[in-house]
């Protein structure tokens, strides 16, 4: 498989810039990565000069569908995941899916690895985790030899949200509040265990498995904002502030923001009790994922690509 065409479809965004990495420390020299966002497309074709990257809206049809031609895996990453407006969470997580598989009925591309999200076995209900259920039932329906993984929260270099955005916060502020006791459970994936896990999908191609990929670590929210304060030696005071204040500012917030950083429906989702059931990764993809702290460190401290942030943009994984 190094040697075949692998299309990554939404190739700029946080999982795309750490597989391009994992997929050429293994060999892969024939990457097509498309998507539609400038700034973050130009930052992966500065780190690696040597893969083609197309500038292209995937929810319209174009001449970026023609290089799907002779591939041998389409690895399909774009989605929508913060956003104001319903519309976006269609025209990127639906209508793209729908250009994209055209384009691979047209070219007979053989295999499809889709990165759906845990949210599809969530209890939260939004724009986000409806539309996500619908992009990966498309996927499953269409009858074209497909895996699909659905990983949990992730982090890892380049995050432009999430942790990363939680990092230069604490950098930026003398106190960082936290909503509620903080107790909240999560299950954060490493993005680079996360790649390597899709790599193995590529070359033993799997038909048909749906795979829960979890962090195989418990981490409270609280414990995660204390271990990057610790990894980033930061000063900010944590306080602990009422949920419902929490939820009102935020609110407030996303009324003068158009990009608001955390809104209030992912306040929901992060207290709304989640607890995740995944394969064994060592088992099922021969990964054995790195330690929560250390892979903090390796993510906020490593010199190639830990300064590295991409734009928040209205299309990104």
């Amino acid at each position: 498989m190094q040697q075949q065409k692998i299309i990554l479809a939404g190739a700029a965004g946080l999982v795309g810039q750490n597989l391009v990495i994992q997929l050429k420390e293994q060999g892969y020299t024939q990457l097509v990565a498309i998507d539609k966002h400038a700034y973050n497309l130009e930052i992966l074709q500065q780190l690696h000069p040597d893969v083609e990257t197309i500038l292209a809206d995937l929810a319209e049809p174009g001449e970026w569908q023609n290089f799907f031609k002779n591939a041998a895996c389409v690895v399909m990453l774009q989605a929508q995941i913060t956003g104001k407006y319903i519309d976006l969470f269609i025209r990127n997580n639906i209508t793209s899916t729908e250009q994209i598989l055209t384009a691979i009925k047209q070219h007979q591309v053989p295999y499809i690895v889709h990165i759906s999200s845990s949210v599809v076995n969530s209890v939260a209900d939004d724009d986000y985790t409806q539309t996500k259920k619908n992009q990966e039932e498309m996927v499953v329906n269409s009858g074209f030899k497909h895996c699909v993984l659905r990983p949990t929260l992730m982090f890892g270099w380049f995050d432009p949200k999430h942790l990363g955005w939680l990092s230069r916060f604490m950098q930026k502020v003398p106190v960082f509040p936290i909503p509620g006791d903080g107790r909240y459970m999560r299950q954060p994936l490493y993005n680079k265990d996360f790649c390597k896990m899709i790599i193995h999908c590529i070359e033993n191609q799997p038909n048909g498995k749906v795979y829960d990929v979890v962090g195989d670590q418990q981490v409270d929210y609280v414990d995660i904002i204390r271990t990057i304060k610790k990894v980033i030696r930061s000063k900010a005071w944590i306080i602990h502030i009422p949920y419902w204040l929490f939820y009102g500012l935020l609110k407030i917030y996303a009324l003068f923001s158009r990009q608001p950083p955390f809104t209030a429906d992912q306040l929901k989702a992060l207290t709304a009790g989640d607890h995740f059931t995944g394969v064994d990764t060592k088992q099922t993809f021969n990964v054995i994922q790195i330690p929560f702290e250390q892979a903090i460190h390796e993510t906020f401290c490593d010199v190639h690509y830990g300064h590295i942030v991409l734009k928040r943009v209205d299309s990104s994984h």
